[in-house]
């Protein structure tokens, strides 16, 4: 664990939170807190345990730099980012702030990264939350959570969903930290994309994040959750591959930065455990938050409908070609043939008759474009319309949008697909992944697109509004972000129908 820094005090802000002193920085105009601990580090004898309080320190802690990331899959090459961030400290949180002292009451923003339950981590240039502290005149904070197996594998000895546990977490630390740095605990929204966003509705669905947070955005929501004998069939299978049983006793024996490339080895073949695993095997989708009945209850649909979110507001919605990212990435775009999109439907669509039903939907696509809605549609479009639903049934209050203008980036190959939401609403255009889908050099209707989404997002947290009407079953009324941006009923309705009876259950081993 990092220990605190001595050096005497200058002009940088400071802040006292139950731990300890914190010293930051000031960049933008915004004072900046990086890799504040939240819990202790999860190894050593906490290795694979629920979050432990962090202990305190004396004199003044430096806190400029971004806490090291939960070790990483290979995908996007984020286990090499992993591994130039040595250390321990992987539960950290992130402060920006426009007035980093008690009194100010600011609005706060809790973000949670999404990355299949695999990879994520807070420190990504497009998850500064400068240009949004700054401009939306409340409180960011962003988190580093478990994933993969370290945070989502069922193993024996150890609880479910140490990821969520890791974020419920960090939302204490904010209740309990987040007025030294001028927020408001009692005006905290939670907001995550994909996994992200996953992690939001079950957030939603859980006890024990009850009153940690007032209202939740959830872009893209991953729509898988496990049951727990299929996450502990995956965990075995992962444990296989080190020649381990799925044991706390066992998997503490490898060093943390080893375990990612066990899941990476089972994810490259995982199509052929489909006659155990199902969908999630075709996604190679080996970790998502598990429903054991006791850390997550239900579903979040399931929740949702029966109230769980009755007193908290809602944001939800996805983009228009949420697949078109991994064909892009996996080399696919125009080359999907009737075979695979074929197979697809077969496996993916909903129901008996799923497949022929999407054609008969959508009656002028071609393989590609049937290739693509079915994935958007099972893995997060109809998802986050489902949840959208099951807040309106519940008695909660929900704002539905979808993304539809096209990124530029790579001549327009992108579409409006899974990820752009993410520097729309940070409103940071041009590092990392945003600069591949915008472009070097944004255009004028991206920053004027942000801007919008921006609006909307602050809006949302400061009075629970963002500026369109509630979504309900009857008008189904969608704010529609695109060049020209509009109110508009639900647009992707051949999907909604295609999906409407489809309850979004607890994915089951198959046959067990």
């Amino acid at each position: 664990m990092t220990t605190a820094a001595s050096e005497p005090a200058g002009s940088e802000p400071e802040v006292r939170t139950a731990a300890g002193t914190v010293r930051g920085g000031t960049e933008e105009g915004v004072a900046v807190f990086r890799g504040i601990p939240f819990a202790e580090p999860p190894v050593g004898a906490l290795r694979f345990a629920a979050p432990q309080p962090v202990r305190g320190w004396d004199g003044v802690r430096t806190a400029v730099s971004y806490g090291p990331p939960p070790p990483q899959a290979g995908a996007f090459g984020m286990d090499a980012l992993s591994r130039d961030a040595a250390g321990d400290d992987w539960l950290t949180v992130n402060v920006w702030s426009p007035e980093p002292h008690a009194g100010a009451g600011l609005p706060v923003l809790v973000w949670i990264y999404g990355g299949a339950y695999i990879i994520g981590m807070s420190s990504l240039p497009e998850y500064d939350g400068a240009r949004l502290a700054r401009e939306g005149g409340l409180v960011v904070v962003t988190l580093n959570y478990r994933v993969g197996i370290e945070g989502f594998a069922q193993l024996d000895g150890a609880p479910a969903n140490r990821g969520l546990l890791d974020q419920v977490a960090a939302l204490e630390w904010v209740r309990d930290n987040i007025r030294a740095f001028g927020g408001d605990p009692d005006r905290v929204t939670v907001f995550g994309q994909s996994a992200g966003a996953g992690s939001v509705a079950a957030l939603l669905a859980m006890p024990r994040a009850a009153g940690l947070f007032h209202r939740a955005a959830a872009q893209s929501v991953c729509g898988t959750f496990f049951s727990p004998e299929l996450a502990a069939d995956i965990a075995g299978v992962c444990a296989a591959e080190l020649g381990l049983h799925p044991t706390v006793a066992d998997l503490s024996t490898v060093a943390p930065d080893r375990l990612p490339a066990a899941g990476d080895a089972v994810a490259a073949k995982a199509a052929s455990f489909a006659e155990r695993w199902g969908q999630p095997a075709h996604k190679s989708v080996l970790f998502s938050p598990v429903v054991d009945g006791d850390v997550l209850p239900a579903t979040p649909w399931q929740a949702l409908a029966d109230g769980a979110g009755r007193g908290v507001d809602v944001l939800v919605g996805h983009t228009r070609d949420e697949q078109r990212l991994f064909t892009v990435v996996e080399g696919m775009l125009g080359k999907v043939t009737e075979e695979q999109a074929a197979t697809t439907l077969d496996v993916f669509a909903p129901g008996p008759d799923g497949a022929r039903r999407y054609r008969d939907g959508y009656p002028a696509a071609g393989p590609g474009e049937l290739f693509e809605l079915v994935g958007s549609d099972w893995l997060f479009r109809m998802p986050s319309l489902h949840l959208a639903e099951a807040q309106a049934a519940g008695g909660g209050r929900v704002h539905l949008y979808e993304l539809a203008w096209p990124a530029p980036g790579m001549g327009g190959a992108f579409g409006a697909c899974h990820g752009l939401d993410i520097p729309l609403v940070f409103g940071n255009l041009s590092s990392g992944l945003p600069a591949m889908l915008l472009g070097e050099s944004p255009s004028a209707a991206a920053e004027e697109l942000s801007a919008q989404m921006r609006t909307a997002w602050t809006s949302f947290a400061v009075h629970g509004d963002p500026g369109w009407p509630a979504y309900d079953a009857e008008r189904r009324l969608t704010q529609v972000f695109d060049a020209s941006s509009a109110v508009t009923a639900y647009p992707e309705e051949a999907s909604r129908l295609l999906w409407q009876d489809h309850p979004f259950p607890v994915l089951p081993l198959i046959g067990g």
